[in-house]
This record gives C-alpha cells, structure tokens and sequence, in this order.
C-alpha cells in the first residue's frame, strides 16, 4: 500500500479514538475523478477500494478502477479485474493438500536451486480443523469424549503434519480440533469487518475481505464482509501473493419487506431464498440483500442466508453493514473494534441507513418475509423446497421414480391415488404397527421387522428416519434456532415423548458458544433426554461424518432395498453425501429435526399427523410443542452474552491435551514418510520444469465418463467413507490397513493414491456408458473399438495411460456443482482427463479445472451430446489449442466406430487472460512456482 500509485489523490488519513489510519477514500476518488458512485452496490464499492488500494500500473491500472467506478449494470461481464483478498479461510481436508502442495512446492524448487522460504503466505491464512470429527458414538453423555479420541487416533498423522505447517510457515495460524466450524469461528471471532495492518511506519485501515477452501465461505456476507469460497488451488495461489483474476460482475438485487411471521425460522427463510434464486439464475453473479425487511433480521439470520449463496448459485450473497452488525459485534465479544468500523464505513459511504436510496442492479427480486413459511429442501437438492405439508407426498413421488419397476405393478388409478391423496392421519409411526398401512401397495409398503440388541422389536420401512443431525454452521449459528430445538425438546419431554429408537441422533455445533448458552438456558437436559448429546464440535453429518449406521439397521435397508431418509439442519443433501445407505436426506430447521427425530418416519403429514402418543394415550402434535417466538426470544437475550464468546475464544489458538501432545516434525522442508498413508509429496511437481511445456492439440481421445445435469463435486470426488471392494479400499488394504482404519476419503486428501482412485467413485454417480449401473464404473475401449471391457473408473484410467491414450469427460447442465472441492479437479488430472465438455459449469469448478491445467469447454446454447448424436465410444480431436484465447470457440471432432465424423463447435471456458496464462503453464501452481523461481 505505501508504494502504490494514488493516481486520482484519494489518499486520505482518519483517527479513531486518538488514532490515526491511512486509507484510500472513496468519497475523494468521486469528487477527484467525478464518478458517481451514490448507485453502486456496495459489494463493488468494496471491490473498487480495494482497487484503488492496489493500483500499482501493472495488476491494477488506473484503466482498470474506472472501468470498476462506471460499471454498467446490464454489462455482460467481460472486463478483467485483479481482487486482492485481506486474509485466506482453510478448513482441513481442504488445507491439508494445500499444505502438502506448498510443502512439494518448497520442495521442488530446493531441487531447482531456489530458496524454500520464497514459497510462504504472504496473507494472513487461518485454517480450522472441523471436517475431521464423525458421529462414531452418540446417545449419550460420553459421546464427545470419545469421538474426540476416535478423531486423534485416526489423524494424529494429518494434525501432526499441520503442526509442522503451523511452525514453517509465517503468516499460518491453526485453530485445533474440537473448537467448532470454520465459518463459525470466522463469522464469531476472526472476522474484523475493517481490517488494519502496519506498513512504512503508517498505520492502514480498509475493508475486511477474504477468500476461503470452503464454498460456505460466504456465510461472512452476513457481516457485511465480502468473501468467497474457492477451490484450494485457488486459495494457495492468493496465500502466495496471487490476485484472484475475475470479471467485474452482473449484481442481483434482493428486496426484503416486513418480517418473518411467528413460527418461521431462518432456515425457512434461506430454503425459500435458495429456491427463488436458483429459479431466476445467479451463478457467476453477486446477490445483494436491500430493502426494509432488513432492519428485522439479526445477523445471526443473515449469515444463515449469507452461507447458503453456493446452494443458490451466487458468488456472494452479501448484506450491508449497518446497526445489526456492530451489534453482533459486541454481541460476540469484539467491542473493542466497533469504533473503528462505524467510523471507517461511515466515513467511505459504506454504512447502510434505513430509507437511504436503493443502488442500482442488473436485476432485483422480491420477498415479502411474512410470506415465508415452515418448510424442507430435499430429497436430494437444497433448492428443492417442500411445505411442510407437502413431505410425504414428495417422497412418495420419489420412492416411485426409485421403484418404477415395483410401482408400474399397480393399476395407474391406484398409484395416482396414494401419490396425491392426504389419507387418513398416521396415529402411530409405520414402524410400530402390526400391519403397515400401506402394505396393500406391494413393495411400496415394504418393511423389514428387526430386533435390536436391547430387544426392542419394530420394523424398518420405506421413509424410516434413521439420522436425525443438529449439524452445520448454516443454522448452529444462530441462537434463536438452537434454542427453538431446545424448547421443541423441553415441550416434548414433558409430555412424554421420546424419540423413536432406529434414530441416530446427534447434536453437533459449529461453535463451544452454543453449548454455554444451552446449558445457560436449562435446555441442554432435555435435548439429552432425547438423545441429542453432543457428540463434536465440528461439520459431522453435514459434510458427510455421519458415522457408521448400527449393524441391524443396514442390515434391514440392505434387505428390504429400502429407501430411508435422514434430517439434518445443513446446507446439502445431495445424493450419496450424508451416508451411502440413505437416498433420502432433507434440510430443515433445528426444531423440526427435532420433531421429525420424534416421529421417526418422513412418510407422514407433519400439520396433521402426531408426533407420538403421550403417556396418556393423548396424541401429540406438531403445533402442540412448538415454542413461541417471544419465549426463543427472551432466552436468547438473557442468556447469549458477551462472556461466553470472550471465553471460548480466548485461547483458541492453544488446543488442548491430544492437541499439545502430539509429536511435531520441524525444518524449512517436510521429511515426506514413505510408510505414510495420510500425507504423502503430491506428485505435481515431480517432473517440473523451469519452462512449461508448449500446449498441444487433443487428438484420439477417449471418454472416461459420460454424464447428466447436476452432477456434483461430491458425485466427482466424495468426501465420506469407502468399502474394501473400492479401488482406495483395495489400494489401502495392500499396504496393511485394516478397513476399520479407512477413515474416509476426505480424511485421506493428502494422499493422491488414494483420491485419484476416489475419483468418479460415488456409489451413486450414474455414468451413462454404462446404463442401468451406479458406482464408479465404466468401459474400457481398445484403440480399434472392439471387445471393449466393463471396470472401474480408476483401472480403465490406468489403462489408458499405459496406452497413451488422452481423455476427457462429457456433461449435461450444471458440472460441478457443490463444495469448493479442488480433488475434484486434482484428480480429474491424475486420471489423465485433458479437458471437461459440459453443458454449462458451476462457477468453483470450473475455476479448478482451469487452475489445474483441465480445459472446460462448454457446448454451444441448445446443443447437448444427445442432440449432437453422441454415444460416448467415439474418438475425439480438440484442435485449435495453440491459438487458444479467453471465451473462443473451438472445433471438437468425434470420430465413430463406423468411421462417421462429427464436428461441433465448443465455448471455451478459460474467462480471463490470467487463467489462460495459468493453463499455458499446466495450472495455477506451476505459473505461480515458476515465478517464485524468476525471483
């Protein structure tokens, strides 16, 4: 900053409290340069402070600020833009490969004569160990002790190597295990929202942003504090000085009116957000919340709806900072920094006042908040909204299309019937009946009778719930919920209802916070006396950590091929994610997890079923324990204080005994283990050369996977646990692992022998080349097109290579979508995979395949493989790659056994100049490694 350019004297000097900081003034660069900005949203305001931060000529030209300051709100973006993020977000089974990848970078460039320390952060970068607790135990008081020991036992090998990072790196902070979730960490403790650093003796004051390895990053766009998630190899690069090349974008404008009517939750209000916007298209956008609904919402409510932008599709989904923010700040312990920050936005024009003018949007939407109303996401998608009276009919809708070939048994008019009909109310749970009621529909009523160790006697059917999670920051964050979920459970505890017994329960917040204040409140008894023990600090069955379902009860699924469900206040239910035996997962609030734990099957009609019988044979409903808003409301204002936030985060950086204790490696560089399972030297750097190689055309390739719409990172490359027939399973077992100690692929990030052969290994990815299968399989096709041979993804991969034959994937809509998951790239690579053809790219995804040297091409509007006549056993050239530019097309071939050729036209996804340099270098890594080395 001292040495930038100040071509429009927008240097200016503010003192706070008898304290005097440099800034760069936006209100002086209006008046110096006569732009104005009273209409730009405030995002881009932000976006262009940091601009004018870092005009230096080169990354950030004058051009470059005003380009920014005349932003055209109906502009398809095109112009170039370089972000500069304040600070990096790691998670760790996103920050453990990005610190293996800085560790082999450190290495390979000792090998080529350079100086290790070159590759350090240069941005301050915290990274948050919560990805790596699972549900192993629950139910009862012991639950977090002993998960907690599991946890160590099974990474001390990963914890120990992030120590090491922790001590060899500068700038590298490292929350430990049992703490919370990063986003909840960061929105409650790390975040500043105006950040100050010290140079030439001055010292600086601007605008909190960050970038994050995790794509609920933006739940921090509820402080008002800018910031995204990315894929790691992005991170990696802006923690080595790299600036996020993107195009100055579209911003959709969201209006709030009213406010949320009693018995809605925040949670109903994001489900409902997440479906309005998917419906109108965001992706790549920026979404701003505006109007006077916002004076109703805490920020507690507006992280809730900030951490959910990916499931929406937006790059951000940011709220002003105004009253509700400094008030959460002293809220959270950090009054000490509220002076500053009023007097700093207020100063740059950055703080929101009710009645002020609207800015000016490329679109604007509108919800009136007394509209929203109880509702859940699923079976499979957050923006597939239902009622809650909706439920039952819409996974009866979904048992059918899963069971077309039992349901097209029954007489149309008989289907139709149960599908649309309400029936008579369910007064005990399926599970606890002599006959089930719908028993007459064949294999749709289908249940299994089970007895438990204990004794206890009862079937499993279609609908059985048998995960009900408390999980995720998305609502852990917010006290009104949680607390809800407490008297939800106080309520039916006394009238003596109790959760049905296949139900795993588990109670996991993102924060030590929520635990005081639960206990504050009295509540936490009788959410115990339900079976929702704690059991972590950490993501758990959100990110897929459910744990291990008991014996008996995958036993019964198995069986019976039934399709169960699981309840789970988290961010995404996509398929295979919360536990490979469940098809069924649906978001919803803490409170009606609670509820439907109670009930125990999501085949019945909550606004009109019981929950269960009390003691008295009275049935209890839904509406008669459901606690009201001014009662959630005095609790929280009573017991949720400042204390508890300066307690729990006053040694958050200490750790505690299994943390302290663990043997911690030392030195400049990594000693890489042989033996090791867990970490091993990524092999990206192995054959590096000072110079890249010049990029070549992709002729005779293959496809390895032909896909549909909507295929996710998780589909790509999942983060849950995998069986001992799997290609890691087996690959593990040959070294001596016992399949106990697998852990789960997201746990194994730093060992590409394992992720590569995780790649494409969903159990429930559909690979097209092979119909009528799930799992990770595909065709292996000879050079002359015959005798081709069914195996697994990561074998015919293997054989290609051997053959020295490329490859590339093909897609339907909406490639990539979910977790900021960069092994969904890395792998994708290692596969042998030289570029991507999808019908349209989720924004992250894409992003990592470039930043991997993957090239995404997208097919042209209205032109899918199927219309185009593809079947996949073609042959394809992709010409053109020396002359390649940003969004060209380019010519793809495919060749048919038959010797037919098709020629199509393809969009290249490679957006920017920047990415097209990081693909001429083989990706983000090599082009920033190679500058380390000019250096």
């Amino acid at each position: 900053m001292g040495n930038m350019l100040n071509s429009f004297d927008s240097l200016m000097t503010l003192e706070v409290s008898g304290k005097k900081y440099r800034y760069y003034s936006l209100q002086e660069f209006s008046k110096s340069a006569r732009f104005d900005l009273s209409r730009l949203p405030f995002s881009l305001k932000i976006l262009l402070e940091n601009l004018l931060r870092r005009e230096d000529g080169v990354t950030v030209r004058k051009e470059d600020i005003e380009a920014l300051a005349q932003w055209d709100p109906a502009a398809v973006p095109d112009r170039e833009i370089q972000f500069m993020p304040a600070r990096v977000l790691l998670q760790d089974f996103t920050g453990v490969p990005a610190v293996a990848d800085l560790a082999a970078m450190r290495a390979a460039l000792h090998r080529l004569q350079g100086k290790p320390s070159r590759i350090n952060p240069l941005q301050p970068v915290d990274l948050i160990i919560d990805h790596s607790v699972q549900v192993d135990r629950y139910g009862t008081v012991a639950s977090l002790k002993a998960n907690s020991a599991i946890e160590f036992e099974r990474n001390h090998e990963r914890y120990q190597f992030l120590r090491w990072g922790q001590g060899a790196f500068t700038n590298f902070r490292v929350v430990p295990p049992e703490t919370g979730i990063c986003h909840q960490v960061n929105l409650e403790y790390l975040a500043q929202v105006a950040m100050t650093s010290e140079l030439n003796g001055a010292t600086w004051v601007y605008p909190d942003t960050l970038i994050g390895t995790d794509s609920h990053t933006t739940m921090i766009n509820g402080l008002g504090v800018v910031g995204w998630g990315v894929g790691g190899i992005e991170a990696e690069a802006a923690m080595l000085g790299q600036p996020c090349s993107m195009l100055i974008p579209q911003v959709v404008g969201f209006r709030l009116l009213g406010r949320l009517k009693p018995g809605a939750t925040a949670t109903d209000f994001v489900l409902t957000v997440t479906q309005m916007l998917r419906r109108k298209g965001v992706v790549g956008k920026f979404v701003e919340f505006f109007g006077p609904g916002l004076a109703s919402l805490s920020v507690a409510d507006r992280a809730t709806i900030g951490n959910m932008a990916p499931e929406y599709g937006a790059t951000i989904g940011i709220f002003p900072v105004d009253e509700q923010t400094t008030a959460y700040m002293r809220l959270t312990g950090r009054e000490s920094l509220v002076p500053l920050v009023e007097t700093y936005f207020k100063a740059q024009g950055l703080w929101h006042t009710p009645g002020q003018s609207e800015s000016a949007y490329s679109d604007t939407l509108e919800l009136e908040l007394g509209t929203v109303e109880p509702c859940l996401a699923g079976p499979s998608r957050p923006q597939d909204r239902l009622l809650l009276k909706d439920v039952r009919s819409s996974f009866r809708t979904s048992l059918v299309t899963l069971m077309q070939h039992e349901a097209v048994k029954l007489d149309k008019e008989t289907r139709e019937r149960w599908l649309g009909e309400g029936g008579s109310p369910m007064t005990v749970a399926p599970e606890l009946t002599a006959l089930h009621p719908d028993r007459e529909l064949g294999a749709l009523g289908q249940c299994v009778p089970l007895r438990q160790p204990d004794g206890t006697a009862y079937s499993l059917c279609h609908g059985s719930i048998v995960i009900a999670a408390i999980t995720s920051c998305t609502n852990t964050s917010n006290p009104s919920v949680m607390i809800a979920a407490g008297l939800l459970a106080k309520n039916a505890v006394r009238r003596g209802l109790q959760v049905k017994p296949w139900v795993k329960t588990s109670l996991a917040p993102g924060s030590k916070v929520v635990a005081d204040y639960l206990v504050a409140t009295g509540l936490m008894p009788y959410l115990e006396g339900l079976r929702f023990h704690l059991v972590g600090y950490g993501c758990t069955t959100c990110i897929g950590n459910s744990g291990p379902l008991a014996e008996h009860i995958t036993k019964a699924i198995v069986d019976g091929s039934l399709s169960v469900a699981a309840v789970l206040s988290g961010n995404r239910n996509f398929e295979g994610r919360i536990n490979s035996y469940i098809r069924a997962n649906y978001l919803a609030s803490p409170p009606l997890v609670v509820a439907y734990a109670l009930a125990g099957n999501i085949n019945i009609d909550l606004t009109r079923d019981p929950l269960g019988i009390d003691p008295n044979g009275q049935p209890v409903y839904l509406k008669d324990i459901w606690p009201a808003d001014e009662d959630v409301a005095e609790l929280a204002h009573s017991h949720v204080s400042a204390g508890q936030f300066n307690n729990t985060y006053g040694d958050v950086f200490n750790g505690g005994e299994l943390w302290n204790g663990l043997e911690t490696p030392t030195g400049e560089l990594y000693r890489w283990q042989e033996q090791s399972t867990y970490i091993k030297e990524p092999p990206f750097f192995a054959d590096f050369t000072a110079v890249p190689a010049p990029v070549a055309d992709i002729r005779g390739s293959r496809v390895l996977v032909l896909l549909g719409d909507s295929v996710t990172t998780d589909h790509i490359s999942p983060a849950g646990s995998f069986g001992e027939e799997s290609p890691a399973g087996r690959y593990l077992i040959s070294l001596g692992v016992k399949p106990h100690d697998f852990n789960s692929y997201g746990s194994r990030r730093g060992n590409h022998e394992v992720m590569v052969r995780g790649t494409f290994a969903n159990i429930r990815i559909r690979n097209r080349l092979v119909p009528g299968v799930e799992g990770g399989v595909t065709v292996w096709m000879p050079t002359d097109g015959k005798g081709s041979v069914q195996m697994s993804i990561y074998d015919a991969a293997m054989r290609y290579r051997e053959e020295a034959v490329p490859l590339i994937v093909i897609a339907g809509k909406e490639y990539g979508t979910g977790s900021s998951r960069d092994w969904a790239a890395k792998g994708t690579l290692l596969l042998g995979v030289r570029a991507v053809i999808a019908e349209s790219f989720e924004r992250i995804h894409r992003s990592n395949l470039v930043g991997m040297g993957i090239l995404p091409l997208q097919f042209m509007p209205d032109a899918t493989y199927s219309s185009l006549g593809l079947g996949g056993d073609e042959l394809f050239d992709i010409e053109g790659l020396e002359s390649l530019a940003p969004a060209q097309t380019l010519r793809v071939k495919a060749r048919a056994m038959d010797g037919t050729i098709r020629e199509f036209q393809t969009l290249v996804r490679i957006d920017t100049h920047n990415e097209l340099d990081y693909y001429h270098h083989g990706g983000i890594l090599s082009y920033v490694l190679r500058q380390a080395l000019k250096k």
